[in-house]
């Protein structure tokens, strides 16, 4: 009996190794093989309202790619906490490709600017691409008489406690430059902030808050109806789609340049070969004629570039806006 309970405990301890093996090797294994890659619908999370430029890139690329790779690519919005719901979601998803995240440049604003946020930047995302650059733009309501930057900043000296701007939210680059602007001209500001540049223009629109600092590609096709005005483009060249709008180096305040930046991200440790594979295919997406006409029409300049190169982007662009904020004083409530 001693004998035959011996052989049963080695044959045990035998299949627990066996299946520790067997565990450790699937450990190894990738969710899918880019060969098989997409299998399924590809979710974009887009971390801010429908209608905004984050949301408007999203789906010329969705609509692309699932032409391209034969499966659905679909936009997710998320907005909310400037981002942060969407990009914490983003991060803590399963790293096998098939959630994607749209990030704008407060993916590296909003380290800095809150105690705490829901992702790592560096950490818990693999960089697919840089997507593109889009200028930011300042508005006013059509009612407001300033016609220049200079005239607004006066007028709202001259009529202190009296104006308030809108930006698609707090550490965005349009939010940023609305705080050197108050820093510049000693204009008595308040900010409102919303949720993505859709409600943003809506406000300024309904004259709510008759300045807003926003992203341009929303905005433009407003402007050119005469339902908001530009003052000038936040960029130290004019945009080809408001050719006549002159650029706030033209306004006289430089130190206000500032684009906004949109790029893919995966969570950490999807596989190397699908993010490369999504690399080339946005990089191709980006260059199909169509696609750098309509966005050409939206302010949008295609800006691709390598994860490598993404990644150490990242990481510089995290320095220089930690500088901005400390500078201006912001702190996210």
């Amino acid at each position: 009996m001693k004998r035959i309970f011996n052989r049963i405990r080695r044959r045990a301890v035998g299949v627990v190794a066996a299946l520790g093996a067997v565990a450790a090797l699937l450990a190894t294994v990738p969710y899918v093989q880019a060969e098989d890659y997409p299998a399924r619908p590809v979710r974009i999370i887009v971390p801010f309202a429908p209608g905004g430029p984050a949301d408007i890139l999203a789906r010329v690329l969705a609509q692309k790619l699932g032409e391209r790779l034969g499966r659905q690519f679909y936009v997710e919005d998320q907005p909310g906490a400037g981002g942060n719901i969407g990009m914490g979601n983003a991060a803590h998803a399963t790293p096998d490709g098939y959630t994607l995240v749209l990030v704008s440049t407060s993916f590296t604003v909003n380290p800095s600017l809150y105690d705490k946020i829901p992702y790592d930047p560096v950490k818990d995302f693999a960089p697919i691409t840089l997507a593109v650059n889009v200028p930011n733009v300042l508005v006013v309501n059509p009612s407001v008489p300033a016609q220049d930057v200079k005239e607004l900043a006066a007028l709202v000296k001259s009529r202190a406690g009296t104006y308030n701007f809108a930006s698609a939210g707090i550490g965005t680059t349009p939010h940023l430059s609305g705080e050197i602007f108050h820093l510049l001209t000693g204009a008595d500001l308040v900010h409102v902030p919303f949720n993505g540049s859709a409600p943003a223009m809506q406000s300024a629109m309904g004259g709510h808050t008759p300045i807003a600092f926003i992203v341009l590609s929303p905005a433009a096709q407003l402007i050119k109806e005469g339902k908001l005005r530009a003052l000038a483009i936040l960029s130290a060249t004019r945009s080809p789609a408001l050719p006549d709008v002159p650029s706030i180096v033209e306004a006289g305040f430089p130190e206000m340049a500032a684009d906004t930046q949109q790029g893919v991200l995966a969570p950490a440790g999807t596989p190397k070969e699908i993010v490369d594979l999504l690399n080339r295919e946005i990089t191709a997406v980006l260059a199909l004629p169509d696609v750098v006409e309509h966005l050409a029409i939206l302010g949008f300049v295609p800006s691709v570039n390598t994860p490598a190169a993404y990644a150490d982007q990242i990481k510089s662009e995290i320095a220089r806006w930690k500088k901005v904020v400390a500078d201006a004083h912001i702190k996210a409530e």
